[in-house]
């Protein structure tokens, strides 16, 4: 009998996501599974280079959507990785990534108040709190943080 892991996330490949992932990357995301707008989002991020993956020969563990328009800054808008590969270091590899290929001297990353996970994320990654902008959902403000990168 032989015995069933995950990979790590030493052995997951942090890379330019490709057209042939965008199905990949909906289906390990709960959300784009179930909202169109989603799957728009991480179609168009793909196509405009703007979408890292972690994936091996067999799957894709996570993206993460790195953009530069944030006030002239690099933000990184979405970080989604699979519940089968969660709390192994595969975000951690992909927020590393997107420090590697940012292109403005801060990366900002932003998270809901509600989101402790995130947030923990956000700190062990070096981030750390730049503010927070209320009313875009509602009783559960932004919470914006910042790496100095140069």
């Amino acid at each position: 009998m032989t015995e069933h892991r995950s990979p790590t996330a030493t052995e997951w490949l942090i890379r330019q996501a490709q057209p042939d992932d965008v199905h990949a990357l909906v289906e390990l995301d709960a959300y784009a599974a179930a909202h169109a707008h989603r799957r728009v989002f991480i179609h168009d991020a793909v196509v405009n280079q703007q979408c890292l993956v972690a994936a091996n020969d067999h799957a894709c563990a996570g993206y993460l959507v790195l953009t530069h328009d944030f006030f002239d800054h690099g933000f990184i808008a979405l970080v989604v990785v699979s519940p089968t590969c969660q709390r192994q270091g595969v975000a951690l590899r992909l927020l590393a990534a997107a420090e590697a290929a940012c292109k403005t001297p801060k990366l900002f990353a932003s998270t809901n108040a509600s989101n402790h996970a995130s947030q923990a994320l956000m700190t062990k990654a070096g981030f750390i709190p730049s503010g927070q902008i209320e009313n875009l959902d509602e009783d559960d403000p932004e919470c914006v943080y910042v790496k100095f990168l140069r």
